[in-house]
C-alpha cells in the first residue's frame, strides 16, 4: 500500500511534471472510484482547470487548480498515477484518464481498485472523513517527541497506534515495521507505556525511516511505481518488513512474524525487548 514516502515521491515528481499544464478531458471508467461529488460533476469541475500545484497530507494527493476546487487522489491498496504520451499502450486495471494539454495522458491505475478520488471545495474535507481527521504530520517541524507523547496516548499497541491514520498520518504497515525495529521497540507494547527516552527514540526513528525512504524513492513491494512507471528501492533497505524466519541483521536471532490489529507484523524478540 502506498504510505507516505510513496505518495511523497509521487507528488515531487508530478510537480516537476504537470503543474501548469490543463485538464482538457476526463474520462471515468469505474464510477464507484468518484467519492463526490457525482461522475458528471466530478469531471466538470476539472475540465478546463489548470493544475497550479500539488500538496500532500498524509497518504492523500491535493491537486490544487485554477478554480475554487480541489482534486483529492488517494491510492488505496494498490492504486498509481501514471503520466504517458498519446497512444501508449494502456495497462490493465486503468479506471480513470486525464487528458493534458500539452498532449499526455495521467492515468489512474488500480488491480484492487480501493482508491478514491473527489473534487471538493479547495480546503474543504467534510465530505471526506479520512482526510478532514487525519493527526499530524510525521515530517513537519511541529511534530516534536511531545506531540508523538500526546498522539499516543492510547493503551492499544503501539504498532497499531502508529498505524492509526487520526494519531499520526501517512505512516502504514511497512513503515511501521522498520520503525519500531529501528527504535527497539517491542510492536506488541501498549503506547501509553512508552518511557521518554523510548518516545525519544521513536520520535527519531520516524523521521529517518520516513526520510531515507522518500530519498529511496519508496518501496516496491507490491503494485507501487512512481508516475514513469519506476520503481523505488527502499524495500531493499527493509530489515524486518517481511523477513519472518529470516536472521534478524543485527542479532541473527529469527525474525518474527505474526499479526496486530488484523495486519502481518514482523519484529526481532532479541532487539525489541
Amino acid at each position: 500500500m502506498p504510505e507516505l514516502p510513496e505518495v511523497e515521491t509521487l507528488r515531487r515528481d508530478l510537480v516537476g511534471l504537470i503543474v501548469g499544464e490543463r485538464i482538457t478531458r476526463c474520462e471515468v471508467r469505474l464510477p464507484r472510484l468518484v467519492s463526490c461529488p457525482d461522475c458528471e460533476a466530478f469531471c466538470s469541475r476539472l475540465e478546463g482547470a489548470v493544475i497550479e500545484g500539488i500538496g500532500r497530507r498524509g497518504k492523500y494527493l491535493l491537486f490544487e487548480l485554477d478554480r475554487p476546487w480541489e482534486w483529492v487522489v488517494h491510492l488505496g491498496m494498490t492504486g498509481s498515477l501514471l503520466l504517458a504520451e498519446e497512444g501508449s499502450q494502456e495497462p490493465p486495471h486503468t479506471h480513470m484518464v486525464l487528458h493534458l494539454n500539452p498532449p499526455r495522458l495521467l492515468r489512474y491505475v488500480d488491480p484492487r481498485t480501493f482508491g478514491e478520488t473527489a473534487v471538493v471545495p479547495a480546503g474543504g474535507y467534510d465530505a471526506l472523513p479520512g482526510l478532514a481527521r487525519l493527526g499530524p504530520e510525521p515530517l513537519e517541524r511541529l511534530f516534536t517527541a511531545e506531540r508523538l507523547r500526546q498522539a499516543l496516548r492510547t493503551s492499544a499497541r503501539v504498532k497499531a497506534a502508529l498505524m492509526d491514520q487520526r494519531r499520526i498520518a501517512g505512516i502504514g504497515n511497512i513503515y511501521a515495521d522498520e520503525i519500531l525495529f529501528r527504535a527497539g521497540i517491542d510492536p506488541h507494547r501498549k503506547a501509553d507505556s512508552l518511557s521518554a527516552e523510548e518516545l525519544t527514540r521513536l520520535h527519531r526513528s520516524i523521521r529517518s525511516v520516513l526520510r531515507e525512504a522518500i530519498k529511496r524513492r519508496g518501496s516496491s513491494v507490491s503494485d507501487y511505481v512512481d508516475a514513469s512507471g519506476r520503481p523505488g528501492s527502499f524495500q531493499e533497505r527493509h530489515l524486518v518488513y517481511r523477513r519472518g524466519g529470516e536472521p534478524c541483521c543485527a542479532c541473527g536471532e529469527p525474525i518474527r512474524r505474526t499479526l496486530i490489529g488484523g495486519r502481518s507484523t514482523h519484529w526481532c524478540p532479541c532487539c525489541q525487548r
